[in-house]
């Protein structure tokens, strides 16, 4: 388990490094590790490894599908976590992007928080959200295209609520 453990969070590391600095995550970094993860799996356990570990994969790709597909995340994203997937298995990936979408939404009221450009989106949101409380009616505000937000890194996230997982397995 210490291999997968050592695996997993320089993965992690490269990723948040990618996604922070160039806004994406490499292909050759989802793909390698995704590949490390079927393959150890399938050597260490044989046919029941190898099903572990692509179920894995289907369950964390399934994850942040739909996401991806109405333009919530980057396919990077749905990469790395069909390779934590291939990595951790089904049922951690699952525990993996649950911790991630809740990382997720703090990162993203941070943001809109703490720098100044996406105060004004804050305020907006704000506003829509009083006008639906009193009037019963969504009304929505349309975006101010002059001011520039900040894009949200997922990878993040997904690092945030993957080694949520980790610590949880150690303890």
């Amino acid at each position: 388990m210490n291999i997968i453990f050592g695996l997993v969070l320089t993965i992690l590391i490269i990723a948040v490094i990618w996604d922070l600095r160039f806004r994406r995550i490499p292909n050759w970094l989802t793909l390698s590790a995704l590949v490390a993860g079927v393959g150890y799996h399938a050597i260490t356990a044989g046919l029941m490894g190898l099903g572990f570990s692509l179920l894995g994969v289907v369950v964390g790709f399934g994850f942040f599908f739909l996401f991806y597909i109405a333009g919530g995340m980057g396919a990077g994203d749905v990469k790395l976590m069909a390779a934590i997937g291939a990595l951790l298995g089904p049922k951690d990936v699952l525990y993996a992007g649950a911790y991630t979408a809740i990382a997720g939404g703090v990162y993203a009221v941070i943001l809109l928080i703490a720098i100044k450009e996406n105060r004004k989106a804050f305020a907006r949101y704000g506003l829509m959200a009083k006008a639906l409380v009193t009037t019963g009616h969504f009304a929505p505000i349309p975006r101010d295209e002059s001011v520039k937000t900040t894009p949200l890194c997922y990878g993040v996230a997904i690092a945030a609520g993957t080694i949520a997982v980790l610590v949880q397995r150690m303890l």
